[in-house]
């Protein structure tokens, strides 16, 4: 228990909160609603068989059938109405690929979504790091989506094969007897398969929220930032400009100019004397002080 309380306490579960979390939990949910409802089933359908000898009639023959649906290795017994004779005959169908495979992918969503939401609640900065674990969630995620497309598709296909090799009316026919015109046979309730259209439905409810995660998933993955434009690539070098006179690159100098700046005369003479005075060459003629005096 002080392992199980640590970790509760060191959890992030406000993440479940958010839509990455919450999304997760419903994708957890209906997973265990989708297989359970069709992994789960089984149905009954009964008919009767009024021969012309009420002694060779039967009025109560069921037909139990469930998952996987190998609905060829389903049998019963009915009257051949002469005499007491029996024949066994099977339904006719093999729909247990699809079935299994809807199932299959339910229980592996179920799975994964457990093991993402522990990943979201406890190793959240690990999963964010380098966004290495948001984008294989997200890989996983499409993965998942496109097996929940094709598995419903799959299922609902095979549902309707369920239901037609299932409908006591079209049972009634493998029945030699009832092909006799004084023989009466008909059915007594058909099987209620509303579990599995349950099943169907919340195959592509899956389906829904497999793809809507997909966008919260991207988010976390670093590539919204490349779509939206603010990838920045490597810089070219760019080339040099033919003279400082164009391209931009001949800037007027700050400190020259008509505002009083210094403006060096390169053509001016100028320099130390022997006697460390600096002397200038500029062309007029300097004025005594004597004279002036």
């Amino acid at each position: 228990m002080d392992v199980v309380n640590q970790l509760v306490a060191q959890g992030q579960f406000t993440i479940i909160k958010q839509p990455l979390g919450f999304i997760k939990v419903l994708q957890w949910i209906f997973a265990i609603f989708a297989f359970s409802t069709c992994g789960s089933y089984s149905g009954t359908f009964k008919m009767k068989v009024e021969c012309k000898d009420r002694l060779a009639s039967d009025l109560n023959i069921e037909v139990d059938f469930e998952y996987p649906f190998r609905l060829h290795q389903v049998y019963f017994d009915a009257p051949t109405c002469k005499e007491q004779n029996k024949e066994r005959l099977f339904l006719v169908g093999d729909y247990s690929s699809s079935a299994e495979f809807f199932v299959t992918i339910g229980v592996f969503s179920f799975l994964y979504s457990m093991a993402a939401l522990a990943v979201y609640c406890f190793v959240l900065e690990k999963y964010r790091e380098n966004n290495k674990g948001a984008q294989t969630d997200f890989v996983v995620t499409a993965v998942f989506a496109f097996m929940w497309l094709v598995s419903s598709c799959a299922w609902a296909k095979g549902l309707s094969d369920v239901k037609t090799a299932t409908d006591p009316e079209r049972v009634i026919t493998l029945i030699q007897a009832c092909d006799e015109p004084e023989n009466r046979c008909s059915e007594e309730y058909d099987p209620k398969v509303s579990g599995l259209n349950t099943s169907v439905a919340f195959g592509f409810i899956n389906l829904i929220l497999w793809i809507g995660n997909l966008w919260f998933v991207f988010k976390e993955t670093g590539w919204m930032a490349a779509f939206a434009g603010t990838y920045v690539p490597s810089q070219e070098k760019q080339p040099a400009p033919d003279s400082f006179g164009q391209g931009g690159y001949a800037q007027q100098d700050p400190y020259a100019g008509s505002q009083g700046g210094y403006q060096p005369d390169y053509g001016q003479q100028g320099g130390y004397n022997e006697e460390g005075g600096y002397s200038q060459g500029y062309e007029q003629q300097p004025t005594s002080y004597s004279n002036q005096m």
